[in-house]
């Protein structure tokens, strides 16, 4: 295997299954290997386990909040340089505020253009 043929892993939590297929479908497409989950919590031992690349991450989830989900992963020691992206509806700038404070890396609102999307995941991973 050469390193071109090594895609980079991309998890995708979000609580609307629309939203992870079209983000699923869009992001295999552009040559990224993509696990997909509905629950935040069940995500928590593949992030810590699988060590994804970058990890897009909703805020409003049941059981575990995506603000809550980053704080975990970010505060784990073998993970806090996976970049997060909180992509979400919540556009306040209170929003955005607590969502940095957490450890994102980059913070989008719904609907996303799927351009500037991937611009900001080659900006972090390449």
């Amino acid at each position: 295997m050469t390193p071109k043929d090594i895609r980079k892993k991309i998890l995708v939590v979000d609580d609307d299954r629309i939203v992870l297929r079209i983000l699923e479908s869009r992001l295999v497409e552009n040559g990224y290997a993509v696990t997909v989950s509905e629950q935040a919590a069940e995500c928590l031992q593949i992030a810590f386990k699988k060590r994804p690349d970058l990890i897009i991450l909703d805020v409003m989830m049941p059981i575990i909040n995506g603000y809550n989900f980053c704080k975990l992963v970010k505060s784990e020691i073998k993970n806090p340089s996976i970049p997060i992206i909180f992509l979400t509806s919540r556009v306040e700038a209170e929003d955005k505020l607590i969502g940095y404070e957490m450890g994102a890396d980059a913070y989008l609102t719904k609907p996303v253009e799927m351009t500037a999307l991937l611009a900001k995941i080659k900006e972090l991973i390449g």
